[in-house]
């Protein structure tokens, strides 16, 4: 390893299961973060939501105020908001 954390695939599993139809958990999140551009930044920077319905449920899907792309967290999630998770999601979902 190269002084990354491993974290174990459910996690990271779990994690991208919080970035699409989540407009109720990004509205009760302070923090939100971008594992596909590695932005943290408060709620009140995160204005589009877009309409979806996936597997028959339907809500929004926060896209990031940086990079315009939907692979946003919300803190309310429970997942880490930090550098380090973040780089492991971008690695699992992006770089694979």
């Amino acid at each position: 390893m190269t002084g990354d954390i491993a974290f174990h695939e459910e996690a990271l599993v779990d994690a991208h299961q919080h970035c699409s139809i989540h407009d109720d958990e990004i509205a009760a999140s302070s923090l939100c973060d971008c594992f596909y551009c590695l932005a943290i930044c408060p709620l009140a920077e995160v204005t589009e939501l877009l309409g979806d319905r996936i597997h028959g449920v339907a809500g929004r899907t926060a896209l990031c105020p940086k990079c315009a792309i939907d692979s946003v967290i919300g803190s309310a999630s429970a997942h880490p908001i930090n550098e380090v998770f973040l780089g492991a999601m971008r690695r699992r979902w992006f770089e694979t």
